[in-house]
């Protein structure tokens, strides 16, 4: 019974040390990758803007950000964490920092205006559209709510929603998932790691408790049986 105990022990302690050995192995990918995304971030050298009190301000003014915080949080739904708009570190690197960044280029582009200019009149929809220069509200549309055959409509379309900002879109977007999958990563690692402490953790315990069993046992052995030697008269 005893030996059994030990050897279960040992074995636990054994997958315990696999697991530990798995959880570095695993962070170290993690804190590679991270690195790798500060030094991304470093390179573009992108940065938000706070205001002397350490508030977060778009163009000059808090109530830009908050347009923008607004549109991140209701509109499409992003859980933000405040903790990582840190005003002593502005460097675009976290998930919520990218998430923002990609917010402000949409919030820009969602409430700007186009200049379309018609050499000659127009007619679609029975609608006459003169020959002129026209301020094209976006208004909120995203690049499918254009009408693309709209004759004011299809070029504001393209100048609202340039090649520029589809790009910056596409990398801002890489740079959020690649910020949330570390702390996934970093998430996962030490969930292993801790379970390799526990399986070694358990594994300890086992051979102490056969130990023990071992000097109970030991110590309620009976005594061994002495014999008298016959004495010679």
């Amino acid at each position: 019974m005893v030996k059994k105990l030990q050897l279960v022990g040992a074995f636990l302690a054994l997958v315990g040390a696999a697991f530990l050995a798995a959880g570095i192995f695993a962070y170290s990918q993690v804190a590679a990758g991270a690195n790798s995304l500060q030094k991304f971030s470093e390179a573009q050298n992108v940065m938000l803007t706070y205001n002397e009190d350490g508030v977060l301000v778009d163009r000059g003014t808090v109530e830009g950000a908050q347009g923008i915080l607004d549109l991140l949080e209701n509109d499409w739904g992003y859980n933000v964490n405040y903790a990582e708009l840190d005003p002593n570190d502005p460097l675009v690197n976290t998930g919520t920092e990218y998430m923002y960044q990609m917010a402000l280029v949409g919030y820009h582009t969602l409430h700007g205006t186009s200049t379309v200019v018609l050499d000659e009149a127009v007619e679609y929809n029975g609608e006459t559209f003169e020959a002129g220069t026209y301020e094209v509200e976006t208004d909120g549309r995203y690049w499918a709510d254009f009408d693309r055959m709209h004759p004011l409509d299809g070029p504001a379309r393209s100048q609202a929603w340039n090649p520029t900002a589809h790009a910056l879109f596409g990398e801002l977007g890489v740079g959020s998932v690649t910020a949330s999958t570390l702390q996934l990563g970093t998430g996962i690692a030490a969930f292993i790691g801790g379970l390799g402490l526990v399986f070694i953790a358990l594994g300890a315990v086992t051979v102490w408790f056969a130990s023990d069993i071992k000097k109970a046992a030991l110590k309620g052995a009976p005594a061994a049986e002495t014999i008298d030697e016959p004495v010679n008269a």
